[in-house]
């Protein structure tokens, strides 16, 4: 606001001005770690990740020769993912990699010094190692720098001298680094890790020693002194700085440092008071973890670390765990997170970019991630359990921000998720003196707020005059019902669902639709059919269209839980979808794409790209309105196409596509009746709620948001069926579908409550798994084809393949029209 900076390639004044404060911020960062610019130099990169690519490329390596063995490049196998790839680099200069256990780096510490190789021999070697371990926060002596370098201790025997990079991007962002006593030759760092901002920028302080040894190869904008253009003549800058840092460094970026560094001053007092404040967080949390049991005495975490928490020279303010049940299994990681997600907790789950120490804690063999790999784990995926075996943990993290309260916070999340409040346990109380003691009930036990009943009104008392979208004549619900969606808890009428034959209960062994849904707009309200057309994406305008946020980002419940108050109704007459919500007026979009040109956009679903183009300015001002944020309606081009891939069947001889709205995973969701009862006894018996915040069916029916709801004998009998059909349609089942926490959103009000998912939870045991998806093996729209309430459904079991024949009487049935 007050200054104006120009490229620092140049003289002029505003870029004179940028290239001295640069400058500063370099000495800045120098002194928060103790040492100068006659030590170490900064070169800023785009992350610590790039600061590693660039030592890993500009080491000057030697590769083995007739009378050497050429360099070494060493890692500690508990290094960040980014440690770990540098051996790409050197793999294509035909140097050796070798990974070091912690458990050999701890036994050479402990040897005599005898072994000490030549320090002021060749060739050049480099051990990697981090100052904190970004899986268990153990911290690794820093004196192990000076030790290597020295050659009083060796990774691996044989002559050579000994170079140190100590990886301190996860360590500096709440300890304090002296680069005075523990003289690394090259430290990376990551500034988002220390302030939250600037993200994309890192640094890489390289020492005195070691800078003249580096070798450039590529060179970029401002890091040349002179070159020319048709002949190989290149003289690099002669500050180490400026010959590697290509290009123009983002030097807004770097200026906002120095007031990253007087803001944590001012707020903090210091790195030293970071790391105490920080660490007596993890060192109480941990030890209210560690004294969690279960009734019958079983721990309730399993907590991955090399330290007790004892002191914050051996172990940082990082907790990585996995949660388990009473008989000791390992609750997966996307579970947890999910359930935190819902008490405002946002934790870390996976291998947490350490594969190295992932394995180590958590027991598992190069063959078993081999394996998992081949079961379509990667990493970052929600795939936490495989044959029952973790394939990572959680994490939780204590920055300078981070207070008692949401220490407090998380052990009320684990104990109200856990330990039902008839067996929970108190929490260890702060010490005289320390803010947030805990009070006497925990708030996460209480009972959450009472759901809102809300009547809706009529059709025909909230439809225009001349509306015909409510029209509710006979011969509209024989064609295609055009009712509203059930907006109330509770019924006295009956549905046109329960009116068709009475199809409600069903009979036994019997699988009937007794409701169709379809969702035109991703996330909002469903909109209830009796009878329905098919398109090749599924129901006919199911989910065709979504709402995206100003940067073309899909909106979903779980960002905007007022979502399911928008109610959309297509009327497929005047084919129009007519938009309603409380307090707004209807707003009317055509179902087909307008002649004039819309503009165009891309978003993603589910990391899918799709083409949309935006619905108009009207609908958007609409929802902006209704939201008090800028939205916009858009809908999926029609000449685009989305493919989800089909599972390969027992007499396919490769897989098949079918193509997708904007759904998440396929073109159906079906869900049992009986499944749905069975959860609501659970709730209803739980103990855990009031009489006024019972579940009724439909309440629950609509929280899952399936398209195809079935009678049904049993509970989750559904999960043995591998096809079903409809009459003369045929469906294939993909998988059952795994919840989210959408399913806790009341979608008559659009409040949250927790009990749905931790329910389910209980009862599913491992995988919050509900409802099916399916998938058209074959669809011939020539003719129109419909889904009609009433229909029998016959699955095809995944055991012996037995087919449930129909009663003679129902053969004749046709529900193609």
């Amino acid at each position: 606001m007050e200054n104006v900076y120009g490229n620092p390639h140049s003289q002029n004044i505003s870029s004179k001005l940028t290239h001295d404060t640069v400058e500063q911020v370099r000495y800045r960062i120098l002194a928060h770690f103790h040492t100068s610019p006659e030590d170490y130099t900064v070169i800023f990169t785009a992350g610590s990740t790039a600061a590693l690519k660039l030592v890993a490329e500009a080491f000057p390596w030697v590769p083995p020769g007739p009378e050497s063995s050429g360099s070494h490049f060493c890692y500690l196998t508990d290094s960040h993912t980014s440690v770990v790839g540098m051996r790409e680099v050197t793999a294509a200069m035909n140097i050796t990699s070798i990974p070091v256990r912690p458990e050999d780096m701890w036994l050479a510490e402990e040897q005599d010094a005898t072994t000490a190789s030549d320090p002021d021999g060749q060739p050049l070697h480099l051990f990697c190692y981090p100052a904190q371990s970004n899986f268990s926060g153990t911290r690794y002596p820093l004196s192990w720098i000076e030790e290597v370098k020295s050659g009083r201790m060796c990774p691996v025997g044989g002559p050579g001298k000994w170079f140190v990079l100590l990886d301190a991007a996860a360590y500096v962002g709440t300890s304090p680094l002296d680069l005075s006593v523990h003289q690394a030759d090259f430290v990376p760092l990551s500034f988002y890790k220390i302030f939250g901002f600037p993200t994309g920028l890192g640094a890489l302080l390289v020492s005195s020693r070691s800078a003249p040894l580096l070798r450039k190869t590529y060179f970029g904008g401002g890091t040349a002194a002179a070159y020319l253009a048709e002949e190989d003549f290149y003289i690099p800058r002669e500050s180490v700085a400026e010959r590697f840092e290509d290009g123009t460094i983002s030097f807004l970026d770097v200026i906002a440092l120095k007031h990253g560094f007087d803001v944590l001053e001012r707020l903090t007092g210091g790195m030293e008071n970071i790391r105490q404040h920080t660490f007596t967080l993890a060192q109480y949390t941990h030890a209210a973890l560690s004294t969690l049991r279960y009734p019958n005495g079983a721990p309730v975490v399993q907590i991955y670390s090399d330290s007790e928490f004892s002191s914050p020279e051996v172990q940082g303010p990082v907790i990585s765990f996995n949660v388990l049940d009473d008989n000791g299994n390992i609750i997966g990681y996307s579970q947890v997170d999910k359930m935190a997600s819902l008490h405002n907790i946002h934790v870390r789950t996976g291998c947490l970019c350490n594969t190295g120490a992932c394995q180590r804690h958590l027991g598992i063999s190069d063959e078993m991630v081999k394996k998992h790999l081949q079961a379509g784990h990667v990493c970052g995926d929600d795939v936490d359990l495989i044959d029952g075996q973790p394939t990572g943990s959680v994490r939780i993290s204590f920055g300078y921000m981070s207070t008692l309260e949401d220490a407090q916070a998380f052990l009320k999340f684990i104990i109200a998720t856990r330990l039902r409040p008839s067996h929970g346990q108190p929490l260890p109380l702060a010490t005289p003196g320390e803010a947030g003691a805990l009070p006497a009930e925990s708030e996460a036990q209480k009972a959450v707020p009472a759901t809102r009943a809300r009547r809706s009104p009529s059709p025909q008392e909230d439809a225009s005059p001349d509306s015909r979208v409510w029209d509710n004549s006979p011969t509209t619900v024989d064609a295609v019902s055009l009712r509203p969606p059930l907006l109330e808890t509770t019924r006295t009428q009956q549905t046109p669902s329960e009116k068709a034959a009475g199809i409600l209960d069903g009979g036994l062994g019997s699988h009937i639709v007794t409701n169709l849904f379809l969702y035109p707009i991703k996330s909002c309200a469903a909109f209830e059919v009796t009878r329905w057309p098919l398109g090749n994406q599924g129901l006919l305008y199911d989910r065709s269209w979504m709402v995206v946020n100003h940067n073309g980002v899909c909106l979903s419940q779980k960002q905007e839980p007022r979502l399911c108050l928008i109610q959309p109704f297509i009327d497929l007459q005047r084919r129009i979808m007519v938009i309603k919500a409380q307090g707004m007026e209807p707003i009317a979009v055509p179902l087909e794409e307008n002649s004039k040109p819309a503009q165009t956009c891309q978003s993603k679903v589910c990391a899918d790209r799709v083409n949309t183009y935006d619905c108009g300015e009207e609908i958007s001002s609409w929802l902006s309105k209704f939201f008090g944020h800028p939205y916009h309606l858009i809908r999926q081009s029609s000449d685009f196409q989305r493919n989800a891939r089909k599972k390969r069947g027992k007499d396919q001889s490769a897989c098949t596509t079918a193509t997708l709205s904007l759904v998440n995973e396929a073109q159906y969701l079906l869900i049992n009746r009986s499944s749905v009862l069975e959860l609501q006894q659970q709730l209803s018996t739980s103990g855990d709620i009031g009489k006024e915040e019972l579940f009724p069916v439909n309440n629950l029916i609509s929280r899952f948001r399936a398209n195809i709801i079935t009678t049904g004998t049993r509970a989750f009998e559904e999960e043995k069926w591998d096809e079903i059909s409809v009459g003369s349609l045929h469906f294939q089942v993909l998988g059952p579908c795994h919840r989210c926490q959408m399913i806790c959103i009341d979608q008559q009000t659009g409040q949250r409550n927790r009990n749905v998912f931790q329910k389910l939870s209980e009862r599913r045991e491992r995988k919050v798994n509900f409802g099916l998806y399916l998938m058209h093996t074959s669809l011939d729209l020539s003719t129109p084809c419909y889904l009609s309430v009433g229909s029998q459904v016959l699955p095809v079991l995944k055991e012996n393949i037995e087919h449930y024949d129909l009663p003679a009487s129902e053969k004749q049935q046709e529900v193609i029209s």
